[in-house]
């Protein structure tokens, strides 16, 4: 039998209580024998009274009821923690990314959540890391490249059937990111290309974009040992910046985790997050995206604030 944490009576105190008043003692001094209030006597004993005798003889009259009012005004319709839990199950997101997309207090969504056991996310088991942060914006940026397969129509993905491919041969798309990390911050371009002179003019227009926020040149550039990283153009825009080159040990991609998150972010909540009629409708939507990345969409390591909340107001600039 479940009973309240701050309970002053179990089950068998209760017992005992209503059995000195069965045995005429009065209420006043049943309750001062157990070492309780007079209206906690009274109440135990009317329960008594009102118990049939199958919940007698189960103990079931003794249980603490439930505290859930019986009616709550202000609590969500149906439809709205409906449309919570299916946001929950499409996406798989945690309660702070759902605030954003649903426009709800990330507490509301969370008890909505708990209320319908979709509190636990679905997740395999995670490597242990430790956590590490640079202590100024721009300081040290990531960059990585990810691949994302044109197409002119959705295919077997997208519509669930198993049918050739009505798109095959059309190439691949490559996304450059740059991210900082401390802010956050994301930069993001989509070209044909993800050879050294592609990356090297994507890093130079990445250095431009975070100086017109006011901030200084990088002192470091996290990138994998991807053979573009190491070319003479990309080094040669690495060396104009003052910025020196911090590439991970083999087979530790958790070094660069803040470039390799925020790519499968990119996958989960704009590249695969709708159905999109072609490819180049996903493009489109890409700088749309990235401007509510960095200007809106909470991010559960910064308390919940956008990126950008890090990056103004640098010292040296009142933006």
């Amino acid at each position: 039998m479940r009973v309240h944490a701050n309970a002053k009576l179990g089950p068998a105190g209760r017992l005992a209580l209503v059995d000195l008043v069965g045995e005429g003692v009065s209420l006043r001094a049943a309750a001062s024998a157990c070492g309780v209030a007079v209206a906690t006597a009274h109440r135990w004993w009317h329960r008594w009274l009102e118990a049939d005798e199958p919940q007698r003889c189960s103990g079931a009259w003794a249980a603490d009821r439930s505290s859930r009012p019986r009616r709550s005004p202000r609590v969500l319709e149906e439809g709205e923690q409906r449309r919570i839990c299916q946001a929950r199950e499409r996406t798989n997101l945690g309660p702070g990314r759902l605030a954003g997309l649903l426009g709800r207090a990330r507490s509301t969504i969370w008890k909505v959540l708990a209320r319908h056991g979709l509190s636990r996310r679905r997740r395999a088991e995670r490597q242990t890391f430790k956590r590490y942060e640079w202590s100024e914006p721009g300081a040290l940026l990531h960059m990585d490249v990810k691949r994302l397969a044109r197409f002119d129509r959705p295919g077997h993905w997208a519509t669930g059937r198993a049918e050739q491919h009505k798109t095959r041969g059309a190439g691949w798309a490559y996304l450059h990111v740059v991210i900082d990390d401390h802010s956050r911050y994301l930069y993001v371009e989509q070209h044909d290309h993800e050879d050294a002179e592609t990356n090297a003019r994507t890093l130079e227009r990445a250095l431009a974009h975070l100086a017109e926020f006011g901030l200084g040149a990088p002192q470091a550039v996290m990138t994998d040992n991807a053979k573009v990283y190491g070319s003479h153009r990309f080094q040669g825009v690495l060396t104009a910046a003052g910025a020196r080159h911090i590439t991970p040990p083999p087979y530790t991609p958790r070094w660069n985790g803040k470039a390799e998150r925020v790519i499968r972010t990119l996958q989960d909540e704009w590249a695969y997050a709708h159905r999109w009629p072609n490819s180049h409708q996903r493009a489109r939507a890409l700088r749309s995206f990235v401007r509510y990345y960095n200007r809106r969409r909470p991010h559960s390591s910064l308390g919940d604030r956008p990126p950008i909340s890090r990056v103004h107001n640098v010292r040296g600039q009142d933006i």
